[in-house]
């Protein structure tokens, strides 16, 4: 999955780790897999996709989270929800919850998890 425009839209959110331990529910499981991205990136490889809905998140996490979205460009945030619509561990993790890419806003990378931030009408 390419995720060279996600970066942008998640260079800010240096805070995963408390965005996932804000989470409710379990991480999905995905086997581990090698990423094709730009060379910077050609190491990354993701062992678990967390699905995170913004709702969920404390108020000043969401609040950076919602800041991040609103900069993303539309095509941005077209390119990576077709990046994650082309990985199907993504996309059966997006389903477990009850969403789809269209409600993604942000991703973050790190340690080998890959967060999808989604944001749901009300």
């Amino acid at each position: 999955m390419r995720i060279s425009t996600a970066s942008v839209i998640v260079a800010t959110l240096s805070l995963a780790p408390l965005a996932l331990v804000q989470a409710q529910g379990t991480p999905s499981k995905a086997p581990a897999q090698q990423e094709t991205q730009s060379p910077a990136d050609q190491s990354t490889v993701i062992r678990t996709i967390q699905v995170v809905n913004i709702k969920d998140l404390k108020p000043e996490i969401r609040s950076k989270v919602e800041t991040v979205a609103a900069k993303t460009s539309q095509d941005d945030l077209k390119s990576l929800r077709s990046s994650i619509d082309a990985t199907p561990e993504a996309v059966s993790a997006l389903k477990a919850k009850g969403l789809s890419s269209a409600q993604v806003v942000a991703i973050n990378i790190a340690d080998g998890v890959l967060t999808l931030f989604a944001k749901t009408a009300a």
